[in-house]
């Protein structure tokens, strides 16, 4: 069995030569992946689950080869980790030269100019062209915590507000501020307090305007919180895990003027949207949001473990030294990594090109939601995008198809990913250093596996 597409050249971001090409020569997953998968079973715990078990040898550009000699098309970097391609050469040159020299130290112990530069790159990167300082970490969850104990010793308050659909980790804290129960919080009890949740702009789902979804939103946090008591104010831009979630314009503009009147910190969640995914450098840079403080982890160091919480100098510096850090926080190579996936981003115009990349996927879902009613709503921005599938007519939500389509896309050498409160949105996610070809090329299997489950 093989079927192959016609770009065979890696595009300029990319990572090793690999032929950019579907390829499949034996069924998905094939049998060395299959004798793999028993020897997880035997030593991995099975709470670790795998949404596509083929075991990857290799990865770069736009495709995944498995060891089974399988190449297949990457819409989902990762879970946006791999923006810059896998291995792209700016990340594995800084990598490989930072190997050489010396792989920790911990900078609470003896610092060293990685971890100073990617900070001043972040200063730079963030919304806002005020002082801003950061601390870095080994995960988003790390950095959405750490964020949530700025916040409350910079305002001396405890209570922290997070939004329906919400997704920050599965650290205690950020479980409690997580919403959705299964699979990430069943069991896993009793949560961290003071944590409150507010209604998020929905509008495939209220209706409303990002005005009123605010109103809505901040009558709620009044009334059951109450704005002295209130640290910090914590969203993603988009959501991510929770389905892709866009505010409805306005929305986010308003609760940023809300919570400076009221001396709230306003704290961006940009792990999954930050770092020119969206076709902006960040999410909030796309209604000229500033938020007091940004948490990024993800796409950071293409592909290495670095978190970050960057904010405004006044509030980073109000916690009291040795309150914030971690071991392995802003390890050399993350810092290396990031230094070379920033500098891929400019040299290559990543924004520019998640921007086209959105456009060729809009264009595609679009055209597959006229053909296909069970698609209730296209979604998202730049090369973070969604389709939600539901009931036709109606907003009731349809895992099973989301499931059985995926399946196909699975199947058929292509990985795609499902999200939602529901568990009822496709979101695309696709490296930068993807080429249009291979994009093409996976969409016509999306749009077959829509055409199979009818």
């Amino acid at each position: 069995m093989t079927t192959t597409s016609a770009s065979t050249t890696s595009p300029a971001a990319g990572g090793p030569a690999l032929p950019q090409e579907r390829r499949l020569v034996t069924a998905i997953p094939g049998p060395g992946s299959l004798e793999r998968l028993e020897r997880k079973r035997a030593h991995v715990a099975d709470g670790v689950g795998t949404t596509l078990p083929v075991f990857v040898v290799a990865a770069g550009g736009g495709v995944l080869l498995d060891v089974d000699g399988n190449s297949l098309i990457d819409l989902g970097s990762g879970i946006a980790v791999t923006t810059v391609g896998n291995a792209a050469p700016g990340v594995v040159d800084r990598v490989a030269a930072q190997l050489a020299a010396f792989t920790h130290t911990c900078f609470m112990v003896t610092p060293y100019d990685g971890y100073v530069d990617v900070c001043a790159a972040l200063a730079e990167l963030t919304p806002g062209d005020h002082a801003k300082k950061s601390a870095l970490f080994s995960s988003g969850a790390e950095a959405v915590e750490n964020a949530v104990k700025i916040a409350r010793v910079a305002t001396g308050r405890d209570a922290v507000v997070v939004f329906d659909h919400a997704y920050h980790g599965r650290t205690n804290l950020t479980m409690a501020m997580t919403a959705k129960n299964m699979p990430y919080k069943n069991g896993f009890g009793p949560f961290a307090g003071e944590v409150y949740r507010a209604p998020m702009s929905y509008p495939f789902r209220d209706g409303l305007s990002g005005e009123e979804a605010a109103r809505r939103a901040i009558d709620v946090v009044e009334k059951q919180v109450g704005a002295t008591n209130l640290a910090c104010v914590v969203i993603e831009p988009i959501q991510g895990e929770g389905g892709f979630v866009e505010p409805a314009p306005g929305f986010l503009p308003a609760l940023a003027e809300w919570c400076r009147a009221n001396d709230v910190v306003l704290v961006a969640d940009e792990i999954q949207s930050g770092l020119c995914r969206t076709g902006d450098w960040f999410a909030c840079d796309h209604e000229g949001v500033v938020p007091d403080l940004v948490t990024t982890a993800k796409g950071i160091a293409g592909g290495l473990p670095l978190a970050a919480v960057t904010g405004r100098a006044e509030l980073m510096d109000a916690v009291h030294v040795g309150g914030l850090g971690g071991t392995y926080g802003g390890n050399p190579l993350a810092c290396a990594a990031a230094l070379g996936a920033i500098e891929e981003m400019r040299t290559h115009d990543l924004v520019g090109r998640a921007r086209a990349v959105g456009d060729l996927m809009r264009a595609r879902l679009e055209a597959l939601q006229a053909e296909h009613p069970v698609i209730g709503e296209v979604r998202g921005r730049g090369a973070m995008m969604a389709i939600e599938l539901c009931a036709p007519g109606t907003t009731e939500p349809d895992p099973v198809r989301a499931a059985a389509v995926s399946a196909y896309c699975h199947a058929q050498g292509v990985v795609t990913l499902t999200c939602g409160t529901w568990g009822n949105v496709f979101r695309f996610l696709p490296p930068l250093a993807i080429s249009d070809a291979l994009l093409e090329e996976a969409f016509d299997v999306v749009a077959d596996g829509f055409r199979a489950t009818a």
